[in-house]
């Protein structure tokens, strides 16, 4: 029976049982799935938008409690905590993928649009478990899967904006600024995949793709602080 499946996740990934199962499959339960099927009713788009307020509060308190960053700091602090590839990351590793229940036209969709359904299932888990078991399991649940993640943030010093960082870096070591170009443009026009490639003089330090130009920027920004920060690290 398919909620024994739900059941057995719980139990295994989550460490409890739900007195109302039917909360995570609601948790799991994508739009998409909802137009196709009539006899199911609700989606989870009110269980995320509940899970989102709990995790933003949960990340506030913990980074209140622990750190003592500016205002702007934390709050980028925070962004990076609950970003999508955060959380999408964070419901990979659990491995709920399988029990999502989308559209047959949805489960074909892109990697980027299956990595946002991921992350919006895994706010609607949270409030899942915060309707069913409480504010503190949620915040345990939190804690586990998302909190962890600071140590790592505050090293890679991810938080910070990539653009911004990567030009600080650049004219701190070399005097010059950064120059985005164009490097391949691919797909229909309601498609696209841009590829950019960062250079400094003449040294092209990193590459990114994306769906729009800025989105590819700022992936080729990263590349270029990991470059600048393993440079800095070899010294």
């Amino acid at each position: 029976m398919e909620i024994e499946k739900y059941k057995e996740f719980a139990k295994e990934k989550l460490g409890f049982e739900f007195n109302d199962i039917n909360l995570l499959v609601l948790a799991l339960t994508h739009r998409s799935y909802v137009n196709e099927h009539k006899s199911v009713h609700e989606h989870n788009e009110r269980l995320e938008f509940l899970g989102d307020a709990v995790l933003e509060l949960v990340s506030s308190d913990f980074l209140y409690r622990n750190y003592e960053y500016p205002e702007g700091v934390m709050t980028a602090l925070r962004a990076a905590l609950v970003r999508t590839e955060s959380i999408g990351d964070a419901g990979k590793e659990l491995g709920y993928e399988p029990l999502v229940r989308l559209s047959k036209g949805e489960k074909q969709g892109s990697e980027r649009a299956h990595d946002s359904i991921l992350a919006d299932c895994f706010e609607a888990v949270i409030g899942a478990i915060y309707l069913d078991q409480g504010y503190d399991a949620a915040k345990e649940f939190i804690g586990k899967h998302i909190l962890v993640k600071i140590d790592t943030i505050l090293e890679e010093e991810s938080w910070r904006d990539p653009k911004s960082y990567v030009q600080e870096l650049a004219q701190k070591n070399d005097g010059l600024t950064p120059v985005y170009r164009t490097l391949k443009e691919e797909g229909p026009d309601h498609d696209k995949t841009f590829t950019v490639g960062i250079y400094v003089g003449d040294k092209l330090m990193g590459t990114g793709t994306g769906h729009s130009k800025q989105e590819a920027q700022t992936e080729a920004a990263k590349e270029g602080v990991k470059k600048y920060r393993k440079a800095a690290n070899s010294k």
